[in-house]
């Protein structure tokens, strides 16, 4: 590996440590860690859905042609992003609005970059013995996925509002995941379209 991606390894990996020391000082105060988050995570629809995109990723990967896509790779950044996405995606409109500080912010950034990049690169520099040269047009890749499952996972059906995003309520992540998935599937279906869209390019 050249330089620069020995500097780069140390930069992120110097974050993730703030990171951690700043969830932990802080862990009370995040709402990942709280109960009330994986209730509104753990709800039918979304595990279901989970389920399917996990379930496609890991199938198809090897067979995109791209040789960075494997089984792993492929299952552990779909768990990641299920996990951290919603809360990463909230966290930084709450932040916009000065609902949150900036640590948690930080912590939220961190989350999302080692979901969709940062545990990628690090694998397959386990695995191949160098630096991916898709890391960074893996970056933007991912994170249109990332967000696009963070605001997917988001949605819900609100008596008097309609549908929305779950972090627009003050009460989030407290919010109605009782509703079935039907009331939310016309404006679901553009955020699952982009994902399977993922896939065209390698596949064609």
């Amino acid at each position: 590996m050249t330089a620069f991606f020995y500097i780069y390894i140390v930069a992120w990996v110097t974050a993730c440590v703030i990171a951690i020391v700043f969830a932990v000082q802080n862990s009370h105060k995040i709402i990942l860690f709280k109960k009330s988050y994986w209730h509104f995570l753990l709800v039918k629809w979304k595990l279901t859905t989970f389920i399917i995109a996990i379930t496609a990723f890991v199938i198809l990967a090897p067979y995109t042609g791209d040789p960075t896509w494997d089984y792993y790779d492929a299952a552990f950044m779909s768990i990641l992003t299920f996990m951290t996405a919603p809360w990463s995606i909230a966290t930084i409109f709450r932040f916009i609005k000065r609902e949150e500080k900036f640590t948690i912010v930080y912590i939220a950034f961190c989350a999302w970059m080692f979901s969709a990049s940062w545990s990628y690169d690090i694998y397959l520099v386990i695995r191949d013995g160098f630096y991916p040269i898709t890391w960074w047009s893996n970056i933007f890749a991912s994170s249109v996925l990332y967000v696009s499952a963070g605001l997917f996972w988001n949605l819900e059906h609100r008596e008097g509002r309609g549908v929305i995003f779950g972090f627009m309520t003050s009460d989030w992540p407290a919010s109605n995941t009782g509703n079935g998935f039907n009331k939310i599937l016309i404006y679901a279906l553009p955020f699952m379209i982009l994902a399977a869209a993922a896939f065209l390019p390698f596949m064609i």
